[in-house]
């Protein structure tokens, strides 16, 4: 590591109601990567966004590269040589690969945009990157593992001289993360500065060389990595020990009732002859790699995508789910994997989103009842330890995990009697993760059935009383828990026709 490059010194922020830094330090230093770490709201995205020009600060100082600096707005970070990955992709799906990389920098032929030139140039650049896009294919097409590595071409398109990675490997495979790792190695040893923010702690362990933890708005301490443990880590994010152990048997009644049961369901080219059954009261797993058709079996079962042929029962009587309102008023809810998209609306309040999934109730004659809505809401927020300042504030002010409590809400106060939770913890840190886990064993307790669909199989082997694993829109294995294991699960998750 070389000279000091990044330094921030208490760095105050306030927002109305929050105050969301509490003088916050944080160095960096030319050819390190150095992790910033804590709880979803602990004020990381805060720090990184007054750095970056998005927000001003309210009083501290910002040094970079010798000289004093407060860039005012992300075009002024950018013509310094900062540039982020934001984790929320930021892309016109409608423009090409190499459009969306050059945008507002265009090569030009006169006054033509010179796409020849910056598909060459998207070529070079991802070849130097090792990585395998089209410059020409539009962005829309792309999955999001792979418009997430353009979005990280795109930052280091530029002559950068440091980079914030924001949660970068949340839509990653495995082989994809090998390659950004490569990629990020490669930044170090040409003297990048480089900040890592992710809630993944082996990843933390491999790639960086410091960890900065940062608590509720304040800076807890700074490690070395080679000499802390993963414990250690998160001891200091949530000032507690968190240790959830794998379940080691079935929590569902032996006699339990069948809530749902899917015989051969098939839908689009991701599900084939689906069939399983999930009983009250239990935490049914699917596991499978990337594109093995989870995401499209509940899809399917939640009417978001037409169904070809099959048959779905609740509670032994055969339902129609043409659409998601079918669904519903079936007693079915569902958490999307991209909650910002299909789960929320970020601009309306905790309340409006709280309550979007049984308007009905609070309606009188052409009013609403609002007192009636807030004191639910309320009920909820104390219930799964929502952190806000009040429940008229707006889903797009909180953090990731607090975000996802309100989607947890409003299935909830809808009594749904199943839960599809679809990566529930995705982008969400320890604290918050934990909190989750035992909301959800606690929903099982009460005997709600859920069923939920997890790339971690450590999380997978923790919560599922069941594990249903698919393989190329199959399911490929069946396993108890007190069966399963990693090895099982990935020797099943890879089995073909």
């Amino acid at each position: 590591m070389g000279e000091t490059i990044l330094r921030m010194e208490r760095i105050d922020k306030s927002f109305t109601g929050v105050h969301a830094l509490k003088g916050v330090d944080f160095d960096l230093q030319k050819g390190e990567v150095h992790a910033l770490m804590g709880e979803n709201g602990a004020g990381k995205s805060t720090l990184m966004k007054i750095l970056t020009g998005i927000y001003s600060k309210d009083s501290g100082t910002i040094t970079y590269e010798g000289r004093e600096v407060e860039f005012k707005n992300p075009k002024e970070a950018q013509d310094a040589g900062i540039a982020i990955v934001h984790q929320e992709l930021n892309m016109m799906n409608h423009l090409t690969v190499a459009q969306n990389i050059f945008i507002g920098r265009e090569a030009m032929n006169g006054k033509i945009i010179n796409d020849k030139k910056m598909n060459e140039d998207a070529k070079a650049l991802f070849e130097r990157l090792n990585i395998e896009i089209d410059p020409a294919e539009t962005m829309g097409d792309l999955t999001v593992g792979k418009q997430q590595m353009c979005e990280i071409a795109k930052a280091i398109s530029r002559e950068v001289k440091l980079i914030v990675f924001d949660e970068p490997t949340a839509a990653l495979t495995d082989a994809e993360i090998e390659e950004l790792f490569k990629i990020i190695r490669d930044l170090r040893e040409k003297g990048l500065g480089i900040i890592y923010i992710s809630h993944r702690m082996d990843e933390i362990k491999v790639i960086t060389d410091r960890v900065t933890v940062m608590r509720d708005g304040e800076y807890v301490g700074t490690l070395i990595t080679k000499d802390c443990t993963k414990e250690d880590i998160i001891n200091m994010m949530v000032g507690r020990v968190i240790y959830e152990e794998p379940k080691q048997k079935s929590m569902v009644a032996a006699d339990a009732p069948v809530v749902l049961s899917v015989r051969h369901l098939n839908a689009g080219k991701m599900v084939k002859d689906v069939s399983f059954d999930l009983h009250r009261g239990e935490i049914l797993g699917f596991a499978g790699l990337m594109g093995a058709g989870r995401t499209e079996t509940a899809r399917a079962i939640f009417g978001a995508d037409p169904v070809e042929s099959g048959e779905i029962y609740m509670n032994g009587k055969k339902v129609e789910i043409k659409c998601p309102q079918d669904a519903v008023a079936a007693g079915i809810g569902y958490l999307s994997e991209d909650r910002k998209r299909y789960g929320i609306i970020l601009d309306k309040t905790i309340t409006e989103n709280s309550t979007m999934a049984t308007m009905e109730e609070y309606q009188k004659g052409l009013f609403i009842d609002e007192k009636k809505e807030r004191h639910v809401t309320e009920q909820y927020v104390t219930k799964l330890k929502t952190k806000t300042p009040t429940v008229e504030t707006a889903v797009g002010n909180l953090s990731g995990g607090n975000q996802q409590k309100v989607v947890i809400a409003k299935w909830l106060v809808r009594d749904c009697d199943v839960l599809i939770f679809d990566e529930p913890t995705r982008g969400i840190d320890v604290g918050a993760k934990s909190e989750i886990y035992h909301l959800m064993n606690e929903l099982a307790g009460q005997g709600k059935s859920i069923i939920m669909i997890s790339s971690e199989l450590p999380e997978v082997l923790r919560m599922s009383d069941r594990i249903v694993v698919m393989c190329e829109g199959r399911i490929t294995g069946e396993i108890p828990i007190e069966e399963a294991s990693q090895e099982n699960i990935m020797t099943a998750a890879t089995l073909r026709d």
